[in-house]
């Protein structure tokens, strides 16, 4: 039976492609504190640190391929309907073969005019200052900053109170409004929560369905596709 399912990716997932995560231990993002690379405040302070870093971001993306985790649940959508929703800014959802992608902290390939929040472009190469959006604005990665406010976020509590199953992937379960959307998940819904080291907090303790998967995204995929198979 086909059922809904929404899968609630993180900077786990990409992990295993080799995509450093968010937030390293040390609160420093590849060496940059994180304030200064994804805030507002960052962006006036020195716009092309921040257009640098995310310059090198966007040339790494293009040397990293999807896992086997990306590729498991592109293949979901071949029996069930699939909405992802990601905290990552990577695409590595979509070259695996998912179509139905909520980025809700923006994206690393689109890029946007400082003072357009609605505004999105594609963008493959590196970005410069200089570079000037159709309103003659200076272009900015159309990342959403700490700060600033998610525009996806309603459509994705819209989806994850439709599911049938929410499937939560290489995420802490930390950052928030991100780590709040599953309490709006029915009560009847099955939660599977794979990470190697899963942050049990109160929003996950109240899920009578919820199924706790100790492992890394590639493996507790597999095991999760074996149990919805039952």
């Amino acid at each position: 039976m086909k059922k809904k399912i929404v899968v609630l990716s993180g900077a786990g997932i990409s992990a295993e492609s080799g995509i450093k995560t968010f937030r390293d231990h040390d609160g420093l993002w590849e060496g940059h504190d994180v304030m200064e690379v994804a805030s507002y405040d960052g962006w006036l302070k020195n716009k092309k640190v921040v257009l640098d870093f995310y310059n090198a971001r966007r040339r790494q993306l293009k040397e990293v391929l999807p896992n086997q985790a990306h590729v498991l649940l592109a293949e979901l959508e071949l029996e069930h309907e699939v909405t992802i929703i990601t905290q990552n800014v990577d695409d590595l959802h979509e070259r695996a073969g998912s179509t139905k992608i909520i980025h809700l902290h923006g994206q690393l390939l689109k890029v946007r005019g400082e003072h357009s929040p609605h505004e999105s472009i594609d963008w493959y190469d590196d970005l410069e200052l200089g570079q000037k959006s159709p309103r003659g604005e200076q272009l900015r990665p159309d990342i959403v900053w700490f700060g600033e406010a998610v525009p996806k976020l309603e459509e994705a509590i819209l989806k994850v109170g439709e599911a049938d199953v929410v499937i939560i992937v290489g995420t802490s379960m930390q950052v928030y409004p991100a780590a709040g959307l599953v309490t709006v998940a029915r009560p009847s819904a099955e939660i599977f929560y794979i990470d190697k080291n899963p942050n049990i907090n109160h929003d996950l303790m109240r899920l009578s369905k919820l199924k706790v998967l100790k492992s890394g995204a590639s493996e507790g995929m597999k095991e999760v596709l074996k149990m919805l198979m039952k």
